[in-house]
């Protein structure tokens, strides 16, 4: 394999130059695992352009040698879509130097950005602009846009502003052939046709390979009240949801479901965490902005939240009184996922639903799984607000973690049955990957497979562009 590698890789050489082939072991390692530590492959070469014009040359020369490509941006992805596979016959292509912001658009209220710019960055750019980027979520100090726009990544405050396809006017995109698709105009009106940007978003690098995007900027928020709730169950954070949308309208931006374990964990990895209503079973955390500077936003939200208590709907709120309080809270939520990785192995669901049914949901699934995996410990939390569920399993006390996962399956079927019976979906946010392949297959109508297998053959014939992934 190595002498029928060379000529690729000293063309590789050539477009990049040799510091940016990476093929020693040490230098490839962090690019081979993903981020949960699930897969680990291998490959020919780390390749890392700097251009969309090196991106096109590399994907033609992969394609005249008949060398697959997996692109990668901050390699947080948590389903494997970003990792070779262990064949080491792939070429994994890094965008981390394409990480240039083009241009902002003051009065169009645009950003243009390259592929491998960290999300933090995008944030902080719209920020120095006097606008704001609205997309957020855990991983935003090491994940991409790039990364985020090819998996729809959703976020913190989907609620408000949509998934990451949402917030996109424009793609550019290095076609399976080398050819650059270019769509930059910054159009919030263009009827002209398909939409094609939509065909690779979400599509996790099947496609193309998303190398630049125009964004969608928002005004800055001037006024911000972050609240923590007690709630009953989950019908009350329900109906808390559905009373402050009434009340708050679109000033609601985000709206989490968090159980009483999750609070436990988290605190239990992370101490100086807080714990601010100890004691219940439920809680939500919500988000309002405004970007009007006499909002009254604070009171706006005390109010509906008084009237919440009166109503038996909410048992207890606080409300956070500076913007170090509010991170606090937000902390919380946030460091759920990182303190289960460090708990160690559990089986992990991101699925969806309509919100009218995650009560039902978790009520159903609670009593399938009690009976089949006694002693199961259930780490729940999510985006209420638009229905996505983090539905985490942790092995019973004292049950080692890998007799555990070997139920992993079982767990997997009892779960994703009953989201398809009720109409939801197993992956809301974190896209398909090679994780998900069968779920793929068993939950999505054959109809609906066939087309998205005609669009991947349509647009990459030779099946050189993230192969086994997603379809």
């Amino acid at each position: 394999m190595a002498e029928a590698a060379a000529p690729l890789l000293s063309t590789l050489v050539a477009i990049v130059g040799a510091t940016n082939v990476l093929t020693a072991p040490h230098d490839t390692a962090p690019f081979l695992t993903d981020w949960r530590g699930r897969y680990r492959g291998r490959a020919r070469a780390v390749v890392r352009p700097g251009t969309t014009a090196e991106v096109a040359a590399i994907v033609r020369s992969c394609a005249e040698h008949g060398v697959a490509i997996v692109p990668q941006g901050g390699n947080t992805g948590l389903c494997g879509g970003a990792t070779p596979h262990e064949s080491g016959d792939e070429v994994l292509l890094s965008l981390v130097r394409m990480d240039r912001v083009r241009a902002i658009d003051r009065d169009n209220a645009t950003m243009t950005v390259e592929a491998g710019l960290p999300l933090q960055r995008v944030q902080e750019a719209a920020t120095d602009a006097g606008l704001m980027f609205p997309l957020s979520l855990a991983a935003e100090g090491s994940c991409s846009i790039g990364g985020n726009l090819s998996t729809n990544a959703g976020g913190t405050a989907v609620l408000r502003y949509g998934n990451a396809r949402d917030l996109v006017l424009g793609l550019e995109v290095v076609l399976a052939d080398g050819q650059v698709w270019q769509n930059m105009k910054g159009l919030r009106k263009d009827n002209t046709g398909y939409d094609l940007k939509q065909i690779f978003l979400g599509s996790e690098g099947t496609l193309g390979i998303i190398t630049a995007a125009m964004l969608k900027m928002y005004p800055q928020q001037r006024a911000s009240t972050t609240a923590f709730t007690a709630v009953r169950d989950v019908d009350a954070a329900v109906a808390l949801l559905r009373h402050m949308r009434d009340s708050l309208g679109d000033r609601l931006t985000g709206f989490e479901l968090i159980s009483a374990p999750c609070v436990s964990l988290a605190r239990s990895q992370f101490p100086d965490l807080p714990d601010p209503l100890p004691g219940h079973d439920w809680y939500t955390l919500i988000q309002a902005d405004d970007s009007a500077t006499d909002a009254h936003l604070g009171e706006l939200v005390e109010a509906a939240l008084a009237t919440a208590i009166e109503r038996e709907v909410v048992i207890d709120a606080a409300v956070a009184q500076s913007a170090g309080q509010a991170g606090d809270l937000w902390a919380l939520r946030e460091h759920i996922p990182e303190a289960q990785r460090l708990e160690g192995p559990n089986i992990k669901h991101d699925i969806s639903l309509p919100v009218s049914r995650v009560a039902e949901f978790l009520a159903r699934c609670k009593r399938e799984l009690d009976g089949a995996m006694p002693g199961v410990r259930y780490v729940t939390f999510g985006h209420l607000g638009d229905g996505n569920l983090h539905y985490n399993l942790s092995p019973p006390a004292g049950v080692p973690a890998t007799a555990f996962m070997d139920q992993a399956e079982q767990a997997n079927r009892i779960v994703y049955d009953l989201i398809d019976a009720l109409g939801g979906s197993f992956s809301a946010e974190h896209g398909v990957g090679q994780m998900k392949l069968d779920e793929m297959r068993r939950y999505k109508p054959a109809l609906e497979l066939e087309l998205m297998q005609r669009l991947k053959h349509a647009l990459d014939p030779q099946n050189t562009l993230n192969p086994g992934k997603v379809v």
